[in-house]
């Protein structure tokens, strides 16, 4: 199971705050499972106290128990998501810096462990280069000397078509979570594609 990150957690915060926010039922274990230990402390905390609030002053009527402040689980679970939303939004910028980061990190990584092995092979630097920026390009990273992968040919085409049909019968069979997963990982993707645009610009 892949690793949510901060782009992850927001996009999945928002979701379920959706859920709550139409009544839908959501199981605990999946209302905890994006929250840190502080903020499920706080919910802890929030319905703790409004226990004690109802043993002191009881309601008949709805409208006594907002008078009184009463509140129900599904309420502090929407405050405590939209807070958890908040945090979230204030932690992108560095959240997309990091991301970048490692980005830039794992190119450089596969730039030259793949640049000194063909030195190590007696190739010159000029082929080693191009072996080093063919390397990038199999990975899916921008290649440093700037040249676009633009040509493919018809066997590759093939051959992604083949990867597409296989890909969605597998998806049609995939158990829910499964696919929850794949869907975080595409949606993590796009964000990184979206990134590294802005940073190219």
């Amino acid at each position: 199971m892949p690793k949510l990150d901060g782009t992850h957690i927001a996009s999945r915060l928002r979701e379920r705050l959706e859920e709550l926010r139409e009544g839908k039922e959501v199981a605990p274990r999946d209302l905890r499972a994006l929250l840190t230990e502080e903020q499920q402390a706080a919910i802890d905390a929030t319905w703790a106290e409004q226990q004690a609030l109802r043993k002191k002053k009881r309601a008949r009527t709805k409208e006594e128990e907002a008078v009184l402040g009463w509140r129900t689980k599904r309420d502090i679970h929407i405050e405590a998501y939209e807070n958890a939303i908040s945090d979230a939004d204030a932690g992108m910028v560095e959240t997309v810096e990091e991301l970048q980061r490692r980005s830039e990190v794992r190119q450089a990584r596969i730039y030259m462990d793949t640049y000194f092995k063909a030195l190590d092979e007696a190739k010159t630097e000029g082929v080693a280069a191009n072996i080093a920026n063919n390397e990038l390009t199999r990975n899916g990273l921008n290649r440093l000397d700037g040249q676009g992968v633009w040509h493919y040919s018809k066997r590759d085409r093939e051959v992604w078509e083949m990867e597409r049909q296989i890909k969605e019968r597998a998806r049609a069979n995939m158990p829910p979570e499964a696919l929850e997963q794949i869907e975080l990982m595409e949606q993590h993707e796009k964000i990184l594609r979206e990134i590294s645009k802005k940073y190219r610009g």
